[in-house]
């Protein structure tokens, strides 16, 4: 065996100089070669981190798809907003019952008459009119449905005859202004000049 190994090892320094340059090409290969897989592994670790990105990146987006959007409402907020709603409709019934009694006042207002548009005058110039048992000056009223004194006496000034509750009291001696029945006659005296 030491002779086959002394002539394996004097023909390989005998060979020939293409062999030794076989061996060389071989060796250039191999370098670029495992230069490429150099590549390739290099290529592969930053794809690799890529997809770690991306698995990031959608794990993310999956965490925000189950969380509620910002296009809701608070409990605070919804608070608010019933706070302001029963304000609205506490001043909205308000409203209501002013309007109610303003129209329970006008439909009183409407449904008084007034008196008379001129009324008579118990003078000895004028013969038609009643006379009054009362000898002054003045005017005889007939008491009619829903009237009062202060009505009475609003509606003759507003015909430019002002008089006064007391006036109409002191002409009429026994008049009770609770018991005024509906075609009673009352006595208003002219206003003093």
């Amino acid at each position: 065996m030491k002779t086959a190994f002394c002539l394996a090892a004097a023909l390989a320094l005998c060979a020939p100089p293409a062999l030794r340059a076989q061996d060389a090409a071989t060796e250039e290969r191999f370098n670029k070669l495992a230069g490429q897989i150099e590549d390739l592994r290099a290529g592969q670790d930053a794809l690799r981190k890529q997809l770690d990105a991306i698995r990031g990146d959608v794990a993310n987006m999956r965490d925000q798809m189950n969380k509620p959007t910002g296009n809701f409402a608070s409990q605070e907020d919804l608070k608010r907003v019933a706070d302001a709603l029963k304000e609205v409709d506490r001043k909205r019934m308000d409203d209501a019952e002013r309007i109610h009694n303003d129209l329970v006042k006008l439909q009183h207002n409407l449904s008084v008459p007034p008196p008379r548009a001129k009324p008579d005058k118990t003078s000895v110039d004028n013969p038609g009119a009643e006379k009054s048992a009362n000898p002054e000056k003045g005017y005889e009223y007939i008491v009619k449905q829903g009237d009062t004194l202060s009505i009475i006496v609003k509606a003759y000034r507003d015909n430019n005859i002002k008089i006064t509750t007391d006036q109409i009291l002191k002409t009429n001696p026994g008049l009770k202004p609770e018991r005024m029945r509906v075609g009673q006659k009352i006595f208003i005296p002219a206003p003093q000049e």
